[in-house]
């Protein structure tokens, strides 16, 4: 619900957008999104389909490495994936090539140190092998009854590394408004913007 009220406080003509969603999920937003928005993509990952095929209704793409066409969304929305990475910086480079200027990220993100560094969870070796850094911690997955491994427990400072490794202006929003029912843990939505002006080339 928090990112919805973000979504209409600061792109109120999200249903005319072109907007790609990664990893939707079939409750909250992502059915409002698919019912309303003009041109809507939705898309898993499933590594053992060729990436841009079609299966059950979702185009099978890796966050990381993205076959879409640069500049081809207003909006890319994800909700609670980047603690699911392996690689955050290639998904938030992928996701700010495809931005049309002026498009953005809009994202759900636990910040579960709330007063400390994120720390790594998991990584990936050269040959694809998990190295466990921490205890396993699994999320819900709904394209795996095995669940999603956390990577990453993120902090406050998931803002300044999204910003370095992508060039986005990022602000974190939080929606706390009871009127709304919205009071929880974890409702910080983080707003990645891209320029609409072209870097100078000195």
């Amino acid at each position: 619900r928090a990112l919805l009220v973000v979504l209409e406080m600061y792109y109120p003509d999200w249903r005319a957008l072109t907007i790609h969603e990664s990893s939707p999920i079939n409750r909250g937003v992502s059915p409002k999104l698919a019912r309303e928005a003009r041109d809507y993509m939705p898309t898993q990952y499933l590594p053992a389909l060729p990436r841009g095929a079609t299966f059950n209704g979702f185009r099978n793409e890796n966050l990381e490495q993205q076959t879409f066409a640069d500049a081809s969304f207003d909006l890319v929305i994800t909700q609670d994936v980047f603690e699911h990475l392996f690689r955050p910086d290639l998904a938030i480079r992928e996701i700010a090539r495809t931005l049309k200027p002026g498009g953005a990220h809009v994202c759900s993100v636990p910040i579960v140190r709330k007063h400390q560094s994120s720390v790594r969870r998991a990584s990936l070796t050269d040959d694809g092998s998990i190295v466990h850094h921490l205890e396993p911690q699994y999320h819900g997955n709904p394209v795996s009854a095995d669940g999603a491994l956390v990577t990453v427990d993120w902090g406050y400072d998931v803002c300044g590394y999204l910003a370095r490794q992508s060039g986005l202006d990022v602000a974190m929003v939080v929606v706390d408004n009871i009127d709304l029912g919205i009071r929880a843990e974890y409702l910080e939505i983080l707003v990645c913007r891209r320029s609409r002006e072209p870097a100078l080339t000195l």
